[in-house]
């Protein structure tokens, strides 16, 4: 997330308002939900953890096994089994 000076980007008015609640501070102005991405949608990590997780489960309905699964994709025995169990 990037910070704006309120100054460059809001009517005076607004910021003298604004300046009676906070003083030269931190101001987080969340995002309407409607609006909001969801986690990794931005980045598309969320798509790279998919295809990971996908290509983990074939390899296991192949006859992988989720101690090796774990030790090819670094991962702990406990997150295998998760992703395996969640698709």
């Amino acid at each position: 997330m990037k910070y704006k000076n309120a100054r460059e980007i809001l009517p005076a008015p607004l910021v003298e308002e604004l300046q009676k609640y906070i003083q030269a501070g931190y101001l987080y102005i969340p995002a309407k939900t409607k609006c909001r991405k969801s986690w990794g949608e931005l980045s598309g990590y969320r798509k790279e953890l998919d295809a990971r997780n996908t290509k983990i489960l074939s390899e296991y309905k192949k006859g992988a096994s989720v101690e090796k699964l774990a030790e090819d994709y670094h991962l702990s025995v406990y997150a295998i089994r998760k992703i395996i169990y969640q698709k």
